[in-house]
């Protein structure tokens, strides 16, 4: 069992068809509030994203965004239902992390939802603290918002 990861961006087809499935499931994890959170989920701006292989197959995958000098938003985390719990989005979560950090970055943040307790489990296990809601989440009951410092 093999994992490579790759530093790509959102032209990548292998990771727009994995936001494809990312987008499916969470269209019935959020259900009327999809549309919403939609809004601020399109991939054709982002430069930073990496790809997690197994054995040559697209399994894993995140990417940031530059909120501002010192901060990069995560966004598009999925790893594939049968890989789950394997360890593979800390890999690419820590993977997004240095890259940010080669870039000179000093913090991370992000927006999940309540719903998706997996995620919050996730972001909590690699050192992430609750914040209060940013940005488009401010007052958005459903949002839950993280930050490290790199």
């Amino acid at each position: 069992m093999t994992i490579q990861l790759l530093k790509t961006d959102a032209t990548n087809k292998d990771f727009q068809k994995l936001v494809e499935l990312l987008d499916r499931e969470l269209a019935t994890i959020d259900g009327d509030d999809h549309t919403f959170y939609h809004q601020f989920n399109g991939i054709d701006q982002l430069k930073y994203v990496i790809i997690a292989y197994q054995d040559q197959k697209p399994v894993s995958c995140g990417a940031f965004k530059v909120l501002d000098k010192q901060t990069v938003e995560i966004k598009r985390m999925y790893t594939l239902k049968n890989y789950r719990g394997s360890g593979l989005a800390s890999k690419v979560l820590a993977a997004l992390e240095d890259w940010a950090n080669n870039l000179s970055f000093t913090r991370c943040r992000l927006e999940t939802g309540v719903r998706q307790p997996d995620a919050i489990r996730l972001y909590t296990k690699n050192n992430y603290q609750p914040i209060e809601n940013y940005g488009q989440y401010l007052g958005i009951e459903n949002s839950k918002c993280f930050e490290k410092i790199l």
